[in-house]
Order: C-alpha cells, then structure tokens, then sequence
C-alpha cells in the first residue's frame, strides 16, 4: 500500500465543503457527540464487563483470592490469640502467678500470625497489581486496533481531544480505580465475614448487636452511590470535552493570537473548567460522605458493644480476654466497613471511564473485507463512476448520480465552487466513505469488492494538510515504500527537489523532525510528502492542492515533477489555482455535486461557461465584485 494514504482525508476544500454544510461535524469541534451523559446508562453491565477481562487470568485471579482467604484469616484469629494471651495474665495475677511460657508461646503465635498476614498481602497486592495492568495493556491494544478500524464517518463527528481522552485519561483512571479498590475491597469483604465469624463464636448476644451495622452501611452506600454516580459520568464527560478544548486552542493558537480571540478562548476554557470542577467537587463531596458516616456507626457500635460487654464481664458471662477480643473484633470491623465505603467512590469513577472506553469499542466498524478477492495482475489504472449518488447526511443531498470516467494514463482535474463536492469524489474513492447508489470500479471491478488494503496499495495521495511524524527526514520519506533503496529515495528526493534543501541542513536526510517541524518550512513539507508519493509509485495518483504551500519558482518546479510523475499514471487533481491544470488532459468543472462541465482547458474557456467565469475570476478580473 502506498502510505501516503494515511494522511488525514481534507485540504481546503475539505474546510470549504464543511463551511458549506456539507460534511459531518468536524472532529476539532470544540463539543463532543456520542458520548455518554451524566447518568451511567447501566453500571452493574460496565462492572460485569470490566471483571469479565480480569477473568481471562484464572489462575492469577484465583490465586489472589486464595492468598487474601489466608491472610485475612490470620488477621482474623490474631484478637482471639490475643484475648487468650490477656487471660494467661489475668489468671496469673489471680493464682500463684503468670505461665511466661504459655505467654510468650501465646505472644510468639500472634506475632507469626501477623506477620504472615502481612507478607501474603503483600504478594496478593503485587499479583494484582499484574492483572489488572495486564488487562489494561490489552485493553489498550483492544482500542488502538478498534481505531484502525472506525469509518472515518465516526472519526470526523468526533472531537480529537475526548477520542484522546478515553484512550489515555480514561483507561488509566480504570488501572488506578482498580489497582486501588479490588485488593481493598476483597480484602474488607472477606475480614467483614472472618469478624462476624469469629463474633458469634466468643458472644452471639453481643455478635447480633454488632452485625446490625452492616445492613444500615450497605443502605448508606447504596444510596450514596446512586446520587454520586452520574456525578462521576459527569466528571469524566466534562474531562474529555475539556481537551478537546484545550487541543483545539494549541492547535489553532497562531490562529487565536493572530484575531485576537484568547479572552472567547479564555471563556470557554473557564466555562468548561468550572463545569469539570462542579460535577468533581459534587461527586467527591457526596462519595466522600460515605466515610464519616460510617465512623459513626462503628463508633455507636463500639458504645453499646463496650456497654453490654462489660455487665456480661461483671456478671460472670465472658472473660476479660473474650471481651478485649470482641471490642477488637468490633473495631477490626469498622475498618473495612469503612475501607469500602471509602474505596467506592474510587471504584465508581473507574467504572464511569469504563464506560466511555467500552463506548468506543463498541463502536460500528468498518465493514469486513476479508473475504474480497485478491488483485490480480498489475493495474492499469481506469477509474469510472457510474451513476454515483452520496450524501454525508440523510436531509440533505450533495452527489446525484455522478458519472465520469478516468483512463489509463490521463490526468483529471476536478475544479468548482466550495462545497461543490471536489474532496468528496477523492473519499469516496478511496473508500473513505461508501457510495449511497451506483458504483465506481477500478480496471472495471467495483471498489467494494476489494480489500480496501489492496483498494489504497494502489493509490499514492498528496494533501494540501501536510502530515509528517517524529523522525527523521529519510524515514517521513521511506514512509512511502519501507521497502525502498537508498538510491530510490534519492532519486524521488532529487524528483521533488527535496534533495537540494535537505543537504544545506547540517544533519542532511538524518534530520529529525519534531511535533511543530519547526526546521523545515510549510513548503518544504510539502516537497516531503511529494517525495513519499514518489517513492511509493502508485498506479493512480491523487493530488489535492498539493503546491499550494510552495512559491512561486518552487510550484513551477513542482509542476514540472508532477508531469514526469504522472507519466503512465491515472491522476486526480483537485486544484483551487487553475493555472496548475492546464495541461490536465480531462477538466471536470464541478456545482452542487454534479459535473457541469468536462474538457480540457482551451476547449473550456472556448465556451465561456462555469470554468470560464472561474478561471476569468482569477486572472482577468480581480477586482470582480461579488453580488
């Protein structure tokens, strides 16, 4: 495939047609769309999805849950232990004195138990700590493949900054939410369960008033949940509309500064962030009720526990060290209560990403071409549609039955008013988007029954956007074709005369381009991308705008490396400056996504019609009021 098609699909026609109201909503559109709303749709779902990818490491998972049954139940016996070791005492100081042997036996099992209890958390929290970080790389895998396989229809109503923000911002909040609150939350549940245990076996009276604190915190926190939960979809939703804005404002900021317009920039950003702030503080504020309201049960618990426990003491029914084991197990109880009540807050705003996350993966894809026939033999190059309608959007109607056909070899220009639908033709046959009716076929076959990959291994496409990565100038070139030779990508540098600016850099073809490409100008990028085109030698070749970020002296440079490129080769060109096409051998003139005129460029301007007036626009009345 020819890489240059990974470019982004626009140019300024692209704007011009979205200016028109033809195209879907841009994706650096500072609001998002498709994106859930502050109530969680179905939150016990997004939990049971997000436990189904932890359960594809059984025998992990089992074995964090085998280490923290062990350790909670050595924490649990060790106030048993203890109580026996404060009766040892009391029993010595009432007799003849203290068994030091059985103390310090007692004392010894309890130190062991602890300890232990303690190095088998520690292994059941680094084992988790494996887990879940192992689901969430692939989960990132997961989402990086699902991008590669959205239509480009769900990419463009997208803002750039959430799509960003679900990938990042969201799955980590799920690996820190979960990292954090499914060891504390296991661990609480099983102590809650070894405590009630070991309660009813010391005292059931004294047992049943203390589990009455359980059922009163899960009422609490299921009532606190319900009220902070949406707050959490909230926070999350106002997270990634604040960077699309945030990436919105650092892409356009030249734009900004050059209009004047950071105080409406600076509004919005406050606007936004207050929002963010306010579901933020709400949901933090309500989750973070939960805590002290169950320090308060625990601590009436306490009260009353402390109460009944020492009038059974006093009437012979308990021992001191059965009580001191109680009032233990009371507080080891409120612990975890209190564990979990506070961790929930946590739990729910992983979930409130995972939501979003699984919004995108659930997503619709592309549809499967794998069971397309291969391509067979070389390609000629003849591209016709026939009877071809489209539309971005089911109200209103751009392409009606379009029909045209480009020969092997022959160059077509596209030209026409914004909006008229110049870019849309290049979507469409890239298969970008898919025709509504009709069809377009290559060397006679329909687009649609090809792989797509074989589809754009054919195509090489030059973009009035520029896209280069992070890396050096050979590699943005080679990008074109890996596979290339040294001297091929110096004979398609030399083509383009990319050759001749790139040796006056101290670095030569080993210059590394950063983010801003700050050491080579808009139109020496465009030379780069040129050269890709070259070296990946398609067989149809589409150029949109490509010279328009170059001089004068270098556009006429380029024109004649564009003729010898377009040598044996099907091209579209879709150009706003006529003079460029000139030698086109097919000009189709372009209104309202419908071919009005066609022909080359005398024969045109000869009949005095659409492309005559365009082109008269531009050379033979430049001060032509506009009605």
């Amino acid at each position: 495939m020819s890489d240059t098609t990974t470019e982004r699909p626009g140019s300024a026609d692209d704007t011009d047609e979205l200016a028109a109201g033809v195209r879907p909503p841009a994706a650096a559109m500072p609001r998002t769309m498709n994106i859930p709303g502050e109530q969680s749709r179905d939150f016990g779902h997004a939990v049971r999805r997000t436990f189904a990818r932890l359960r594809q490491q059984r025998l992990h998972v089992s074995g964090v849950v085998i280490l923290a049954v062990i350790a909670v139940a050595m924490q649990v016996v060790g106030p048993k232990v203890l109580g026996h070791a404060t009766d040892v005492i009391v029993r010595g100081l009432r007799g003849g004195g203290i068994d030091f042997t059985a103390l310090h036996l007692t004392l010894g099992l309890a130190v062991l138990l602890y300890a232990g209890a303690a190095a088998l958390t520690y292994f059941q929290a680094w084992l988790l700590a494996g887990i879940v970080q192992g689901a969430m790389s692939r989960l990132r895998s997961e989402v990086e493949d699902k991008l590669n396989h959205l239509p480009l229809s769900y990419v463009d109503r997208q803002a750039r900054g959430d799509l960003l923000s679900r990938v990042t911002n969201d799955i980590d909040n799920m690996a820190q939410g979960l990292q954090q609150t499914l060891s504390q939350m296991l661990t609480s549940v099983l102590s809650i369960v070894g405590v009630v245990i070991m309660m009813f076996t010391i005292s059931p009276v004294l047992a049943l008033v203390s589990v009455v604190i359980i059922p009163l915190s899960l009422g609490l926190t299921r009532v606190i949940a319900a009220r902070s939960r949406k707050r959490f979809g909230a926070q999350w939703r106002h997270t990634g509309e604040l960077n699309a804005l945030v990436e919105e404002s650092i892409t356009g900021h030249a734009i900004v500064k050059a209009f004047g317009r950071q105080k409406e920039v600076e509004a919005r950003f406050r606007d936004t962030n207050g929002e963010l702030f306010e579901a933020s503080a709400w949901a933090q504020f309500i989750s973070g009720a939960m805590q002290p309201l169950m320090m308060f049960l625990g601590n009436l618990n306490f009260i009353i526990v402390a109460v009944v426990g020492g009038l059974r003491v006093a009437n012979g029914q308990m021992s001191i060290g059965d009580i001191q084991a109680f009032i233990q197990y009371s507080r080891q109880m409120q612990m975890p209560l209190t564990q979990v009540a506070s961790m929930f807050n946590v739990f729910q705003s992983s979930i409130a990403s995972a939501e979003r996350v699984f919004d995108l993966l659930d997503a619709p894809v592309e549809v499967s071409d794998a069971d397309a026939a291969p391509v067979e033999g070389p390609t000629r190059g003849r591209v016709a549609f026939e009877d071809v309608s489209f539309s971005y959007s089911e109200d209103r109607d751009l392409i009606q039955h379009l029909s045209f056909v480009a020969e092997p070899g022959r160059t077509v220009a596209i030209v026409g008013p914004t909006g008229a639908g110049k870019t849309t033709l290049v979507n469409l046959l890239m298969r970008f988007y898919d025709v509504d009716d009709g069809r377009i076929t290559v060397d006679g076959r329909d687009i649609r029954t090809m792989a797509r990959a074989d589809l754009r291994s054919m195509m090489g496409m030059v973009l009035q956007d520029t896209w280069l990565f992070g890396g050096t100038i050979r590699e943005n070139i080679a990008y074109g074709n890996p596979a290339a030779s040294d001297e091929e990508l110096l004979q398609a540098a030399r083509a383009t005369y990319v050759d001749r600016f790139v040796r006056s850099l101290p670095d030569g073809y080993d210059t590394i381009l950063d983010d801003e490409h700050g050491t080579v100008s808009a139109g020496e990028m465009q030379l780069l991308t040129i050269a890709r085109a070259f070296l990946a030698d398609p067989a149809i070749l589409i150029l949109d705008e490509a010279t328009s970020s170059v001089d004068t002296r270098t556009e006429v440079l380029i024109q004649e490396a564009m003729n010898a490129l377009r040598q044996n080769r099907t091209s579209f060109v879709i150009a706003h400056r006529l003079s460029t096409i000139r030698d086109a051998h097919v000009i189709l003139v372009m209104e309202d996504g419908q071919i009005v005129e066609q022909g080359d460029h005398d024969e045109l301007l000869e009949r005095g019609g659409a492309y005559a007036r365009l082109y008269n626009a531009q050379f033979a009345a430049p001060a032509t009021e506009v009605a």
